[in-house]
């Protein structure tokens, strides 16, 4: 049995469900079904399940793809490798080909078109699974981690996956969203399982992250985690969209403090094996549970309204551009980048966490502009002109292409490089634009925010969030305004990088956990690679001092700075139940230094950029 263990949004508690889980099924419950357990972790650009197991012994193996390499002395600079190049990684310079490794998908095209067989493909590593070999640990554990600056997510995945058993129960902890990675850990679920929160962010991301599981046809339940008994708005869309709750987990601070220090809840608090038992309980009862129908309606809803963009111009000849970014979800970036947004004058926003874009939700703007996003092309068979001889399946580097029953149809991790059209020998493969998604201009009390929405499911998160930047830029110029300031994703996949290249200051939410850290270690790695100055806020950081002390230590470690440390304060959990930001709330500790936070950003920036 898969239990794919997932979430819209990240931060509302996904690991700690699975690892409690593991633990629980295998210490605890020993039936005959359990006993057998697996745990992977397959979100690879931040995994932290390993931080909570803490395994002594392990075993490493890298995960390879083939990479294209010129050979100069072959070439006639024709430029067709270019040309085909769907992801912009290739470019023709002074009849020198160049190749970016950081935007290559390994598609393996460039070499199918070169006239001349001037590219060859190479081996190249692009990160790891690690396996467990420790016999302590009562269950079989594995991890993947994507090396930083690379983008081949899902293929990690899928390798990981392949540690998985088939007598037993396997744990898949998924990334958080909806993109790619996501489609492949829940590919082969026998049950989803969905944990949020009840807050307007929750109940938005869980919106996304059932609609991609009903659409991939797998029995689904929500778990509401931190519920303090005003969690209506989540039990009132389960009912209505027929998944149901299947548990919830109360909102106590003991839990969070001892996941800061990386402790195992079922084997310190009893009352946490109960609420992994009634999970696992529904868990099994949901994998013979008929489907509701799949959700088919707008998350954000566009009802657009004509509003003037004539405003005070800032006069400003150039502007700066910075971005909110977390190495994993739930730090408070968003919280972080609204208050932020209503402290500041003279700015553009945008939201490039085009997976789960929240922003929207806070700042209450309403839409000006919508536009259809074509981002990326989808392969389409003829079945009239296909002669079945496989050819495509053979070739493609993603495994995006199945045989059944000697048909081969084009699956959901189909990258639209273009491969298959080019190598099907009776030309039955056709590659269409494929609508991906929807870009939003809108205005709001606090400034012009420029927004998307990813189709759930989709690839090219990274050219989206890419088209964002580049709008939000185009209108700061119109308005010779003097600030950017963006609400970036998690991790440190291709959406991060792709709002991180380029970017004047990076600022890094992070909290004082052994996850926290451990993230935001990966992620001020990848602003580093990119040569973006950066700076640190800690949210919650009085939860745990000493992770809190181990932060200011890694920030001047890397010459960064800690702008601020938030401290743990339960007016902020109020705040967004209510829907406003903790600025529009005005009370709390919290509040009292955030307040401050646009000023120290201003100075900042005036003596170093």
């Amino acid at each position: 049995m898969n239990v794919s263990i997932a979430s819209g949004k990240g931060g509302t508690g996904k690991t700690t469900l699975a690892v409690n889980l593991a633990f629980y099924l295998s210490e605890i419950r020993q039936d005959n079904f359990s006993k057998n357990v697996t745990l992977l972790d397959c979100d690879v650009e931040e995994p932290n399940d390993h931080l909570f197991i803490k395994p002594e012994k392990t075993r490493e193996a890298d995960v390879m793809v083939l990479r294209p390499e010129w050979i100069p002395e072959k070439c006639t600079a024709c430029g067709k490798c270019v040309e085909s190049c769907h992801y912009n990684a290739m470019a023709l310079v002074k009849n020198k080909i160049l190749i970016f490794n950081e935007l290559c998908h390994s598609c393996g095209v460039c070499k199918a078109v070169c006239p001349e067989s001037a590219i060859k493909e190479v081996p190249h590593s692009i990160g790891k699974i690690i396996s467990a070999v420790d016999e302590k640990i009562p269950f079989k554990f594995a991890y993947g981690i994507l090396n930083i600056g690379e983008t081949l997510a899902p293929k990690i995945v899928k390798e990981l996956k392949s540690c998985a058993n088939n007598d037993g129960i396997n744990i898949i902890d998924s990334s958080p969203g909806t993109g790619c990675p996501v489609v492949e850990s829940l590919n082969e679920a026998d049950v989803s399982v969905l944990v949020t929160e009840p807050t307007p962010f929750g109940l938005h991301d869980l919106k996304l992250a059932v609609k991609l599981s009903l659409q991939m046809k797998i029995p689904t339940g929500i778990v509401i985690n931190r519920s303090d008994g005003k969690d209506k708005i989540i039990a009132d869309f389960a009912e209505k969209s027929g998944v149901p709750v299947i548990a919830r987990i109360p909102f106590d601070r003991k839990y969070a403090e001892a996941y800061s220090k990386g402790e195992i809840l079922v084997e310190k608090f009893d009352e946490f094996a109960g609420f992994c038992n009634e999970i696992y309980e529904n868990a099994l009862k949901l994998k013979s549970a008929d489907m509701p129908d799949f959700i088919d309606e707008d998350i954000i809803e566009s009802k657009q309204k004509k509003i003037s963009f004539d405003g005070k111009s800032g006069g400003a000849e150039f502007f700066r551009e910075i971005a909110v970014i977390s190495g994993k979800g739930g730090t408070g970036k968003t919280t972080i980048t609204a208050a932020l947004a209503q402290l500041s004058e003279n700015k553009i926003l945008f939201d490039a966490d085009v997976d789960a874009a929240d922003l929207h939700l806070l700042l209450k703007p309403e839409i000006c502009e919508t536009e259809n996003y074509s981002g990326g092309r989808k392969a389409i068979i003829n079945y009239e002109k296909c002669v079945d001889c496989g050819s495509c399946e053979e070739n493609c580097h993603f495994d995006a292409i199945i045989n059944k029953d000697d048909k081969f149809f084009i699956s959901e991790v189909c990258e639209g490089c273009g491969l298959c059209e080019i190598v099907c020998p009776v030309n039955a493969i056709t590659m269409q634009k494929s609508l991906t998604g929807k870009r939003f201009i809108s205005k709001s009390n606090s400034g012009i925010i420029v927004h998307a929405e990813l189709g759930i499911g989709e690839e090219n998160s990274g050219k989206l969030v890419s088209d964002v930047r580049n709008s939000a830029a185009r209108l700061t110029d119109k308005l010779k305004l003097e600030h950017i300031l963006g609400d970036g994703p998690p991790g440190t996949g291709c959406p991060v990088i792709a709002t991180v290249t380029g970017t004047d200051l990076i600022l890094a939410v992070t909290e004082p956990t052994v996850s926290g850290v451990h993230d935001l270690e990966r992620v001020l790695r990848l602003i580093n690679h990119f040569k973006v100055k950066s700076a640190i806020i800690i949210n919650k950081a009085d939860l745990n001092p000493d992770m809190t002390k181990k932060i200011h230590e890694l920030a001047e470690s890397v010459n960064s700075k800690v702008l601020a440390d938030i401290p743990f304060d339960r007016n902020v959990h109020d705040a967004l139940m209510a829907g406003k930001t903790i600025i529009e709330h005005g009370k709390g500790d919290a509040y009292e230094i955030i307040k401050n936070l646009w000023n120290k950003i201003n100075y900042l920036i005036a003596i170093t950029l």
